[in-house]
C-alpha cells in the first residue's frame, strides 16, 4: 500500500536544520525524569537527521500551562534525559520563537541538538496561529512530526508548520501510520476489534465506526453489560448505562445490517463485591443473582473469542475484557491477550492495540512485546479508531 506521506528517507537534511515536533511529555518529579520511554522513542529519528549532517532543533509542549509561562512546566529538565537517551550533548534554548530560539538555532553545527522550550508557554500554539507557525518556521528548513500523540489536535507546532515548510513524518509517526494502516484502512481480513472498558457512551462513535470496518466486534468490560441490559438480560448489582440500552439496541441492529457479527459474553464471573480475592462464580449469561455483579467474562466467553482469532487475520484492541486491576477478574483479559500474542508470533495474525487501559493490561499479561504494534498515543488512537481526520496527519499528506 503506498502511503500518502513522505519520510525521513525522502529528505536530503545535510547542512539543514530541521525543526521535529516530539511528544516528551513524560512524567518528572523533583527535577528527574521517572520513565524516559517517552524520549527513548524519539532517539531513531533524530540519529537519523544526526547522521544525515542535519540540525536538529526539538519542538515539543510539556503539562498544560494555557499560553502561559509556567516555569515548573518548562522542558529545561528533560535535557539530562535528552543527552542519555541521544548520546550527545542537548542545547536548550528559553523560547520556541523569536530571540533566544534564533541565537541557539544560528549556533548550531551540523549533527547539533537543541531543544526549544514549551510550545504550549505561547497561547498562539493551541490556537493554531499563523504568526506563531511563521515565527516557528523561520528557525528551520525541514518539518519533522514525530508526535502521533498530538496529531489529533490542529495546533501551531503540529499542523501549521507542517504548511511552511518541506515536511515529512520521522519513524514513530511512521511506524504508528503503517501499523494503523494495516489494522483499518487496507486490512488483511477477516478483522476482529475487541472494545472494553466502562462506558458505551465513550466509545459511541468509536463503535459505530468499527462495525462497518471489521467483521467481528468482540464487547467486553462494562460496556457489555449495557448491551445485555439492552437484550432484555438481568445483570443485578453490575455497572452498566441502563440509559444507553436503545443506543445499544440501535448497534446491535445495525451491525446486523451491515454483516459484523457482534460478540457477547456467554458466561461470567460474577461476586458480591468487588475486591481482591473475592468470592466469585461463573455462571451462563443469563444467570446473574440480583445481589451480584459482573466482573469478568468466563470460561466459555474466552474459548468463543480465541476461537474468533484463529480465523482472522487482523485484530485491533482497544479496552479490556473485565475488571482487571484485580485479581482473579483479569482472567479473561490476561489470557484472550496471551491468544492474540501467540497467534501473532505464530505469523498468523497482525494484532495493533491501544489505549491507557490496554497498555496497563497488556503489560500485565507479559505480552506488549509480542503485539504487533501497541499504540501509546491515548486520544490521537482512539480519534483514529472512531474514523475521524487527525490533522496533524492530514497536513503531512498534503502537498
Amino acid at each position: 500500500m503506498q502511503m500518502a506521506f513522505k519520510t525521513l528517507d525522502d529528505m536530503d537534511f545535510n547542512g539543514k536544520t530541521a525543526l521535529v515536533r516530539v511528544d516528551i511529555n513524560v512524567p518528572v518529579e523533583n527535577g528527574q525524569v521517572t520513565d524516559a520511554t517517552r524520549i527513548e522513542r524519539i532517539v531513531p529519528t533524530v540519529a537519523h537527521i544526526v547522521q544525515a549532517g542535519g540540525k536538529v532543533a526539538l519542538l515539543a509542549h510539556f503539562g498544560r500551562p494555557k499560553g502561559a509561562v509556567v516555569p515548573e512546566m518548562s522542558l529545561a529538565p528533560l535535557v539530562p534525559a535528552l543527552e542519555a537517551a541521544l548520546g550527545q550533548s542537548v542545547g536548550f534554548a528559553e523560547n520556541c520563537i523569536g530571540g533566544p530560539a534564533k541565537k541557539a538555532v544560528a549556533a548550531m553545527q551540523p549533527g547539533d541538538v537543541v531543544l526549544l522550550e514549551n510550545t504550549r508557554f505561547h497561547a498562539g500554539e493551541e490556537q493554531n496561529d499563523k504568526l506563531m507557525s511563521a515565527s516557528m518556521a523561520a528557525l528551520g528548513e525541514i518539518f519533522v512530526n514525530d508526535a502521533f500523540s498530538a496529531a489529533h489536535r490542529a495546533h501551531a507546532s503540529t499542523e501549521g508548520l507542517a504548511h511552511l515548510l518541506s515536511a515529512c513524518a520521522g519513524r514513530l509517526m511512521e511506524a504508528e501510520l503503517k501499523a494503523l494502516d494495516a489494522a483499518l484502512g487496507t486490512p488483511e481480513r477477516p478483522v476482529a476489534a475487541v472494545v472494553g472498558g466502562a462506558k458505551v457512551s465513550t466509545k459511541l462513535d468509536l463503535l459505530a465506526n468499527l462495525i462497518t470496518k471489521v467483521d467481528h466486534l468482540i464487547i467486553g468490560g462494562g460496556m457489555a453489560n449495557t448491551f445485555l441490559v439492552a437484550k432484555g438480560l438481568e445483570i443485578g448489582t453490575s455497572l452498566a448505562e441502563r440509559d444507553m440500552a436503545d443506543t445499544a439496541r440501535e448497534i446491535l441492529a445495525k451491525a446486523e445490517e451491515i454483516g459484523c457479527t457482534l460478540h457477547l459474553p456467554l458466561d461470567i464471573v460474577v461476586a458480591r463485591e468487588f475486591a481482591a480475592g473475592a468470592a466469585s462464580e461463573i455462571l451462563p449469561v443469563d444467570a446473574c443473582p440480583a445481589d451480584a455483579m459482573i466482573l469478568d467474562a468466563g470460561p466459555q466467553t474466552v474459548a468463543a473469542i480465541t476461537e474468533i482469532f484463529s480465523t482472522c487475520k487482523t485484530l485491533v484492541w482497544n479496552g479490556p475484557l473485565g475488571a482487571f486491576e484485580i485479581a482473579p477478574f483479569d482472567t479473561a483479559t490476561l489470557a484472550a491477550a496471551q491468544e492474540a500474542a501467540r497467534l501473532t508470533q505464530a505469523k498468523a495474525l497482525v494484532s495493533v492495540a491501544g489505549g491507557g487501559d490496554t497498555v496497563a493490561a497488556l503489560n500485565k499479561a507479559g505480552v506488549s512485546a509480542d503485539f504487533s504494534y501497541i499504540s501509546t498515543a491515548g486520544g490521537a488512537f482512539l480519534e483514529w479508531m472512531e474514523g475521524k481526520t487527525l490533522p496533524g496527519v492530514a497536513a503531512l499528506t498534503q502537498e
